[in-house]
C-alpha cells in the first residue's frame, strides 16, 4: 500500500459526526443555494466560538463557499442518513435535492438549515490549504440546538447511529 492508502485504511477506524454544509451564490435569477454532506466539522475554539469544515481544493461547493462567505450547518441525528446519503451525490443531484428539501434559510447568514440535531451559521474568517484540501474557519454568529437526539456517525465507511447508555 501507498500512504494515501494506508491512511484511509487508518482512518475508517475514526469515527466522525456527519453534517450537511450550505452556502448560496448570487446569480442574475436570484440566490441559488447548495449544500454538501462533511464529516470534517472541527470546533476550533470556544472563545472566540470558531469552527472549521474542509473540503478538497477542487470542490466547486468550496468555490461557491468562498464567494458567498458564509454557510450553514446542519448537525445530523440517527434518522438523518437518507439526507447525509443524498448531499453526498454528485452535484447536480445535491442542487435537486436543495430545491426539494424542506430548510429554512438561516437568520444570520440566509444559507439553508435543514431539520436536524443541531445548527450553526458561520462567517468566514480564514482558510489554511492543506494537501488536497481547503481547511475553512468560520466564526459561528447563530447557532442552536433541537431537543436531545441520537447523533448520525461515520465510521469504516458507512453511517451508523450512536446510542449512548441508558442511565
Amino acid at each position: 500500500m501507498d500512504a494515501p492508502d494506508d491512511l484511509r485504511a487508518v482512518m475508517r477506524h475514526f469515527a466522525t459526526g456527519v453534517c450537511v454544509v450550505s452556502t448560496h451564490r448570487q446569480q442574475e435569477d436570484g440566490l441559488r443555494h447548495s449544500a454538501v454532506t462533511v464529516n470534517s466539522l472541527t470546533s476550533v475554539s470556544l472563545e472566540p466560538p470558531l469552527v472549521s469544515v474542509s473540503f478538497r481544493s477542487d470542490s466547486s461547493f468550496l468555490t461557491d463557499l468562498m464567494e458567498a462567505r458564509v454557510w450553514g450547518i446542519s448537525i445530523l441525528d440517527g434518522g438523518s442518513e437518507e439526507l447525509a446519503r443524498l448531499f453526498a451525490r454528485p452535484r447536480a443531484e445535491r442542487d435537486e435535492a436543495v430545491r426539494t428539501r424542506p430548510a429554512e434559510p438561516g437568520p444570520h447568514t440566509g444559507a439553508l438549515l435543514f431539520e436536524a440535531a443541531g445548527w450553526m451559521e458561520c462567517r468566514y474568517r480564514d482558510h489554511v490549504v492543506a494537501g488536497d484540501h481547503v481547511m475553512v474557519i468560520g466564526d459561528v454568529v447563530g447557532l442552536g440546538v433541537r431537543g436531545t437526539r441520537t447523533p448520525l456517525i461515520f465510521l469504516q465507511g458507512g453511517f451508523h447511529r450512536f446510542e449512548p447508555p441508558q442511565t
